[in-house]
Formats: structure tokens, C-alpha cells, sequence
């Protein structure tokens, strides 16, 4: 019995493993996840990158990542850092872009050498992936003042209004000129009272009273049935998150309660954000999931939900096996290598000439591609685009799970340098038809990095 009870452990720990899909993003730290869908076929999301052994919110860049199918995400690098803001020196935290009129608008915050606190800033581009540039040379906005973080922008359906949000401890609202990039009138601050947030500000709350909650920082601004809704990071710390209603963004707020309560999240903060995508809600968050990972070194993580009868948040609870596909991968066109559902011990990098790619790949690594259409027939072939400055490796491509069934390998060389490519084939060994997961699988020496790997497809 005992034989027994051990083996179905082993079994559905292997089954958890399997369905892992949360943080989505394993290749390096990521935080304030901010969804954004181009034309209901990509789902892009833009977020912050914390550093490795950080003991602060010390982050120097943004990142994009991008799906199609929900599961398979591409990392499409950083296009934006604090160096594209001569202003900027510090504090790259969280962000949000928008489209208008066939432009991209990122709205950022970082501490600015100008004034000396945080400050609002906006870049601008053509494609979701960039290349951004400072749309102003200058904050968009700046005081002084620490407030300044966590910039949600939205567009008013009806009208076409654009209104930006942001603020900790407090919330300010300002309208954008159609342009996107200046500000129309003034700077308001909300009014936030117990009936709009929970709890009015910390200097006028009563002593010893117990307040139903508390507006910290991380806005998310939207609307749903004909009203605003505000989503934000609360309570203090540690975060939960909870949101009001209003009938314009100035108010008054109404407070609707949690969305995501306190726990499971390994992080003492969290932000949200929230998209419609092929007729499917998600909402992103971050934890503190990856190894070595915590409060300062965050990992973006999303959740399917519905809204109720009446336009209102359930309650959500943070999962490690995320969400279900929406369509099946196609392994016979050229799939980048930084586009997978999971991964253990890579890493990606980027240049000009190549782009993005996974690098530090060593022995025991592995990447996980999932819902792959091999088709009726399967494959024959699996062709990479590698590189390796000295001894190679080998990649060995299996479906369903690590062990699964072994589809083949193919071996990799020398080429002569990190980012010296080389198209690398072999023919594959089993045929597998169908819908399958699809594991690769690196292998050489143990120690020493093997190789890098670009791309990879099959062929039929």
C-alpha cells in the first residue's frame, strides 16, 4: 500500500509538472503584466524586468512578450529602456501601452534626474514590437513628487476621449489631447473616500478604526456595461487586488470589493491588468514563482475568468496551470526558439542582426512547445538554426512530457562562435499524427554552456 500511495504521489507530481503554464514568462524575472490585443489575432503584454538578486525594485527595462494561442508565448525583447529616455536615471517600474490611430503609445514611469522624483513619461512606434522613441523629450509629467508610478491609460469607448491614470498613495486622472502625448487642462486628484476605495487617505482616517480596505498604487483603467471600472493594488502590505466603479474617471468611485484576495502568489505586491482576447477575459498578475524569486524578483502569470450577470469581477484565485489553448501550433513554418509554454534553465538574449534568441543553454535544459498539430501524417525531419563558440550538444525532441516518446534528435557542432548560425537537420525516428505537446530537450557535456538555439520546424 505504501509502494501504492508513493507511486501515485510520484504520478501527480508529474501530472502538476506537466500542466504548469504559470509564471508564463521562465526566462528571466518579469512583473506588471500590461495585456494589450491588436486586431483580436495577437495578444501582446507588456511588463517590467526585475533583476536578478535584487533587493529592491531596482529594473532598468521593459519587455513585450506575445501570443497567439495563449499558451506559446513569444518574447519579442526589450525595445524600451531607461536609456530611450535622456530624463530618465532610474526605476524603470510599471507601464502600459496603448494603440491609436495605427500608433502605439507606451506610457511609463521612472525616476527622473530632472526633478528629482518620479515622473510620467511616453514613447511611440508603428508596431506593438518597436522600435519606440520618446515621443516628448521630456516627462510628460513630473512634480517632484514620488507619487508619480504606475501610469493605465484607456480610451473612452463613446466618446474617444483618452484619459490617463496613476498614483501611490493617492490617484491622479489627467486627459490626453488626441496626439496621445499631451496633456488636456489640468492634473486631477481623486477624491478618495471610504464609500469610492474603502478607506479615505492615511491622514484622515479615525484611530483605531477598521477600515473594509485601502487603494495602495498599480491602477488599471477600463470600462465594462457602461461604467468605469478601476482595478488596483490594496489593503497595504502585503497587496491584494480590488476595484471601484464610476460613471466617468473623475467620480465618484464606488468600491466593489476584491478581485484577487491575499495568498498563493509568493509576492508581497501585485498588479494587474486585464484584456478581452477571441472571446475569452483574462486577467495578468504577478508572483513570485520562479526560483530565487519573491517580492523583488517577480514573474507575470494570467488566469481565464467571467463576468458576472451584471459586469462585475468574480473572485479570482492565482493557479500555476494558467489557462487552456485556443489553437494549435504549427511546427512546419519556422518557430522561434523563444516561443514556448515552458521552459527550465534558458535564458534569451538579443542583437540587431538575429533578434531574439535562447542562450545559456546547458545539459538538462528543456523547452515545452504545447498543442502542436503534427497533422495526419507526422513529421520526418527536424531542422534547427544553432550556434555554438566550442562543443555543441544535442537536442532531442519528445512529445507529451520529457520521457514521453522520443521523436528523434538532431546534433549540434561547433560553429565557430556564440552567434555564428548554422542550419542543422535530421530525420526523425517515430512518427506521432495528432495534437500533441512537444518537449525539446538539450544535452552534452555537464558544466559548460552547449549552444544557442535561434529557431527550429519540422518537416513532413
Amino acid at each position: 500500500m505504501k509502494k501504492l500511495m508513493l507511486l501515485l504521489l510520484q504520478l501527480s507530481f508529474l501530472v502538476t509538472a506537466w500542466a504548469q503554464r504559470n509564471p508564463f514568462v521562465q526566462t528571466c524575472y518579469t512583473s506588471d503584466p500590461a495585456p494589450m490585443v491588436v486586431g483580436d489575432s495577437v495578444m501582446y503584454v507588456f511588463t517590467g524586468h526585475d533583476e536578478d538578486n535584487a533587493d529592491f525594485f531596482w529594473m532598468q527595462e521593459w519587455r513585450v512578450y506575445a501570443t497567439r494561442d495563449m499558451v506559446n508565448w513569444t518574447d519579442l525583447g526589450s525595445p524600451l529602456a531607461l536609456e530611450s529616455f535622456s530624463w530618465a536615471d532610474d526605476r524603470a517600474w510599471a507601464s502600459q501601452c496603448i494603440e491609436r490611430n495605427g500608433k502605439f503609445y507606451w506610457y511609463i514611469c521612472a525616476h527622473s534626474k530632472l526633478s528629482g522624483g518620479m515622473a510620467i513619461g511616453v514613447a511611440v512606434a508603428n508596431h506593438p514590437e518597436g522600435p519606440y522613441r520618446d515621443a516628448l523629450g521630456k516627462p510628460l509629467y513630473e512634480n517632484g513628487s514620488w507619487d508619480h508610478i504606475d501610469p493605465t491609460v484607456w480610451i473612452d469607448e463613446k466618446t474617444g476621449q483618452a484619459w490617463l491614470m496613476w498614483g501611490n498613495p493617492r490617484v491622479y486622472a489627467l486627459e490626453l489631447e488626441s496626439d496621445m502625448i499631451h496633456s488636456k487642462g489640468d492634473v486631477h486628484l481623486i477624491d478618495m473616500t471610504e464609500e469610492g476605495f474603502g478607506a479615505p487617505p492615511m491622514n484622515q482616517r479615525e484611530k483605531g478604526k477598521q477600515y473594509r480596505d485601502s487603494y495602495v498604487e498599480g491602477p488599471w483603467l477600463m470600462q465594462r456595461g457602461g461604467r468605469w471600472l478601476l482595478l488596483y493594488a490594496s489593503g497595504g502590505v502585503p497587496e491584494h487586488i480590488s476595484y471601484s466603479s464610476a460613471e466617468n474617471p473623475l467620480g465618484p468611485w464606488h468600491y466593489e470589493g476584491e478581485i484577487m484576495p491575499l495568498g498563493g502568489t509568493d509576492s508581497f505586491t501585485n498588479h494587474c491588468g486585464v484584456a478581452d482576447f477571441r472571446g475569452h477575459s483574462y486577467f495578468f498578475y504577478h508572483t513570485g514563482w520562479l526560483p530565487g524569486g519573491g517580492g523583488f524578483g517577480r514573474s507575470v502569470a494570467v488566469q481565464e475568468f467571467r463576468y458576472t450577470a451584471d459586469n462585475k469581477f468574480p473572485i479570482i484565485r492565482p493557479t500555476r496551470e494558467g489557462v487552456e489553448p485556443l489553437s494549435n501550433l504549427n511546427p512546419y513554418r519556422r518557430v522561434e526558439a523563444e516561443t514556448m509554454a515552458f521552459s527550465k534553465g534558458l535564458h534569451t538574449t538579443q542583437n540587431d542582426r538575429t533578434g531574439v534568441f535562447v542562450c545559456d543553454i546547458h545539459n538538462g535544459d528543456w523547452l515545452r512547445v504545447e498543442s502542436v498539430d503534427l497533422g495526419a501524417n507526422g513529421a520526418r525531419q527536424l531542422t534547427v538554426r544553432a550556434a555554438s563558440a566550442l562543443r555543441g550538444g544535442t537536442i532531442e525532441i519528445h512529445a507529451d512530457s520529457i520521457q514521453g516518446t522520443s521523436l528523434g534528435s538532431v546534433s549540434i557542432t561547433g560553429t565557430g562562435g556564440w552567434e555564428q548560425w548554422k542550419t542543422f537537420s535530421a530525420p526523425l525516428s517515430q512518427t506521432v499524427t495528432g495534437v500533441h505537446d512537444l518537449y525539446l530537450t538539450f544535452h552534452g557535456r555537464k558544466g559548460p554552456k552547449l549552444f544557442n538555439l535561434d529557431w527550429w520546424k519540422l518537416k513532413k
